[in-house]
């Protein structure tokens, strides 16, 4: 509990805690006010008792003490003076009230409390407080509130007099100030009652009629009498009245002026609420002077004109027929406006109050409806008409015709028709107006009258393939479309076109068309008494039924083919790979294609012709003709039975088949190549040489070339003996007792000889001992040259002494 301590010291227990304790201790500033300080310090350990002082700053006589038991960490220090500076310490005492440790704190309190000097209301919302400002205070804060407590506010302000807002009207309130500093806030002024005035009456106001306002209001709480006064714009004299109704009607008034009206309600203290105004006008008065005009442009409509309203911010013209204009001046227009209709219109004019009474209606016949439909009659070719039927308050027509190369028309009439000139092939556009005192009808719907295309002019026909005839004519006026007609036994063919041309394709070949130009538009329709033509197509293509070639040596190739067509002229083209084709002519059905050259390939084709054009080409026939003979051809030995024919390359041959035959046997060979290689020839016989040139498809050329004579047959039974003075015989056996050898002995160099025919012995000089030596025997050709086909033998000779010894063979070579 708190001790009492010092001259002015007040100890008061603010709080008694439980809390761990310290090796320190921190002080600090809780709260204060104009004479109290709330501190606040942590617990020390082993302290049994706080004791707080303040003394002034820079002082260190302390002018106020308390003192406080060991579970206490919060107290006041009462006693201080307002707006003083002081220094606030905090000492932990032990059990023989000796200090254990201290700390300090510097603080200020709060400025003195001031007073209330009067608490006034002039509105239902706000109170105003005016009070005594004190020393050391930066603002102040104005405390309201009611005193069932279901009300409270503070509202801080810099100084007096100061507002409380937000409140509620005829309402008592319970109003106090404080003053705040840096330090904190006084304790609150003594306190004053003061009421809000009554709120203001939220008034309703409308303009029954151009002269009178009506003003309504919802009643107010508390209000015994309402005060109400109008104003006029621009005039500063009122019109008071007081009344306790909820309602007022103020009548007299001038149409389409602004008024004023001010009011308040008083409270039974006899005090004045809130001030309320609200401006309201009066409705505009009547529009004069209404005019009606017809009028089509920009669209057709009535011109509504009147004299301006006092007042009037939007004008209204309406007519019977429910269309409805608006304006801000004094003219509108009212649209759409439909023809033939008789109508009245009103205007009325509009401000904030509302609506003005109607003007009286005015009446007014718009402009006559256009005729229709239209019609045009062409009883007589060029004479037309154009007709129509009767339409209501039409006074007459005007008739507007305008053709297609420009030239115009026009005809009044008070008839139902309007009679003009038409020419063939024009397109003729015409409407029909009715008018009347009102103006002319709107525009009616134009009538697009298009005569007959005339017959088309130079017509011609051409061939543009073998089954199309492209035709081509003048281009007549009014013809949108020409549909081209070819007519035969058969069929009818038909083509449409915009262009002055046109292609009949798919015609049968050799036939004869009767072929006529319409020229027709979408309009009219088509002129079907154009005169036709005749016209022939080409012939059918022939169709080729042999190819054939004379015989296998022959240049020519037989062509032949069928055609319907017995005046045609026939052309037979052969075309190969390069050159130039190879042609024939013929009025019949076959024809002879000469010159063509060996070893080709060519593609035959037929065409026929007449004056119509040329039919399409038959298909074609490949055509090939026999291989060329090689131009060369050479044969020549290998050994003694076999022989090596080369040739050249033959154009248009594949493979070759190449013979040679005598009485005494035959050799063939069939290859690819240029060479072959032929056995089993006997040497000594002559032989017929040919070859056989055959192509990829067979065909074959027979070619026969000069003989070939086989060489004589190599001798047998060669021997070499040892002759005297160092010389060699060679000796043999022939079976030809014509035929010529040469024989050619070689060691270090050669030694040869040549006896007459039917002699098989030959000597040879001059040889050295010791040496290997080969022996040759050959028959010798026609030409002298020796053939090349017999074997050698070898033969190693020794010595005796310097002389040739024994002769030793060893065998074929």
């Amino acid at each position: 509990m708190a001790v009492l301590g010092g001259i002015k010291g007040l100890v008061l227990l603010f709080g008694i805690v439980s809390q761990a304790s310290g090796s320190t201790m921190t002080v600090s500033i809780f709260t204060v006010t104009s004479k109290s300080t709330v501190l606040r310090w942590s617990k020390y350990e082993g302290a049994l008792s706080y004791r707080v002082t303040a003394s002034l700053r820079n002082s260190q006589v302390p002018v106020v003490f308390a003192s406080f038991g060991q579970n206490t960490i919060m107290g006041s220090v009462n006693s201080l003076n307002p707006n003083t500076a002081y220094t606030f310490r905090v000492e932990a005492l032990g059990s023989h009230m000796n200090m254990l440790t201290d700390a300090a704190v510097d603080g200020s309190t709060a400025p003195d409390v001031p007073t209330i000097e009067m608490a006034s209301s002039k509105e239902s919302q706000s109170i105003t407080v005016e009070f005594t400002t004190v020393s050391g205070a930066t603002s102040y804060i104005l405390r309201a509130e009611t005193n069932d407590g279901s009300f409270f506010s503070e509202i801080p302000v810099l100084g007096s007099p100061g507002t409380v807002t937000n409140l509620q009207p005829y309402t008592d309130y319970t109003l106090s100030v404080m003053s705040v500093n840096s330090a904190g806030r006084s304790q609150p002024s003594i306190s004053v009652e003061a009421k809000t005035v009554l709120s203001a009456p939220q008034f309703n106001t409308s303009s029954p009629s151009n002269s009178s306002i009506l003003v309504k209001w919802e009643p107010v709480n508390h209000a015994v009498l309402y005060s109400l006064s109008i104003i006029k714009e621009d005039l500063y004299s009122q019109s008071p009245l007081n009344t306790t109704e909820t309602q007022v009607h103020f009548p007299d008034l001038e149409a389409g002026t602004k008024y004023c009206i001010k009011g308040n309600a008083w409270s039974p203290d006899n005090i004045p609420g809130d001030d309320f105004t609200v401006c309201q006008f009066t409705r505009s008065p009547t529009p004069q002077s209404i005019e009606l005009v017809v009028t089509s442009t920009p669209d057709a409509g009535i011109v509504v004109s009147w004299d301006p309203a006092k007042g009037a911010e939007q004008y209204v013209a309406m007519s019977l027929t429910g269309q409805n204009c608006s304006s801000s001046s004094n003219s509108c227009i009212l649209i759409p406006l439909s023809c033939g209709e008789t109508n009245s219109v009103t205007v009325i004019a509009i401000n904030q109050a509302g609506n003005s009474v109607p003007s009286y209606p005015v009446q007014i016949i718009s402009f006559p409806c256009p005729p229709q439909p239209i019609w045009v009659e062409e009883l007589v070719p060029g004479n037309c008409s154009v007709k129509w039927s009767a339409v209501a308050h039409a006074e007459y027509y005007t008739t507007f015709i305008k053709s297609d190369d420009g030239i115009e028309g026009m005809c009044n009439s008070t008839e139902l028709y309007c009679r003009f000139h038409c020419h063939c092939g024009f397109s003729y556009i015409m409407s029909v107006f009715a008018h009347n005192h009102a103006g002319p009808s709107p525009p009616g719907p134009l009538l697009n009258h298009t005569t007959l295309p005339c017959c088309p002019e130079l017509t011609t026909v051409s061939a543009a393939s073998w089954e199309t005839l492209m035709m081509e004519w003048s281009t007549v006026r009014g013809a949108d479309l020409y549909e081209t007609r070819a007519v035969d036994a058969n069929e009818v063919i038909l083509c449409n076109d915009t262009a002055p041309r046109c292609a009949l394709s798919d015609l049968t070949c050799n036939s004869r068309y009767s072929i006529v130009v319409i020229p027709c538009n979408d309009v009219s329709g088509c002129n079907l008494t154009c005169s036709p033509q005749t016209h022939e197509t080409a012939p059918c293509m022939p169709e080729i039924t042999s190819v054939s070639q004379t015989n296998t040596s022959s240049s020519s190739v037989l062509v032949s083919w069928t055609s319907a067509n017995t005046v045609a002229n026939y052309t037979v083209s052969a075309i190969g790979t390069v050159g130039d084709p190879h042609v024939c002519h013929s009025n019949g059905t076959s024809c002879l294609v000469s010159n063509l050259p060996c070893g080709s390939v060519y593609e035959v084709s037929t065409i026929a012709s007449t004056s119509a054009g040329d039919s399409m080409p038959s298909f074609t026939v490949s055509l090939e003709t026999a291989p060329c003979c090689p131009d060369s051809l050479t044969v020549s030995h290998v050994t003694q039975a076999m022989t090596n024919v080369t040739w050249s390359p033959a154009l248009g041959a594949q493979t070759y088949i190449t013979s040679l035959s005598s009485p005494r046997g035959n050799a063939q060979c069939h290859t690819m190549e240029t060479e072959c290689v032929m056995g089993c020839i006997t040497c000594g016989t002559n032989y017929t040489v040919s070859l056989e040139a055959i192509s990829r498809t067979g065909h074959k050329a027979e070619c026969t070339y000069h003989g070939f004579s086989a060489s004589q047959c190599c001798p047998s039974g060669i021997r070499l003996y040892r002759g005297s003075n160092n010389t060699l015989i060679v000796r043999w056996r022939s079976s030809s007792a014509l035929t010529k050898y040469t024989a050619e002995v070689t060691g270090s160099r050669t030694h040869a000889c040549s006896p007459e025919p039917g002699s098989y012995t030959c000597t040879v000089s001059e040889i050295v001992c010791g040496q290997v030596y080969t022996v040759v025997v050959a028959p010798l050709n026609p030409d002298g040259t020796k053939a090349q086909f017999c074997n050698s033998r070898m033969y190693s000779v020794t010595c005796v002494g310097s002389n040739v010894g024994m002769v030793l063979y060893q065998g074929k070579r």
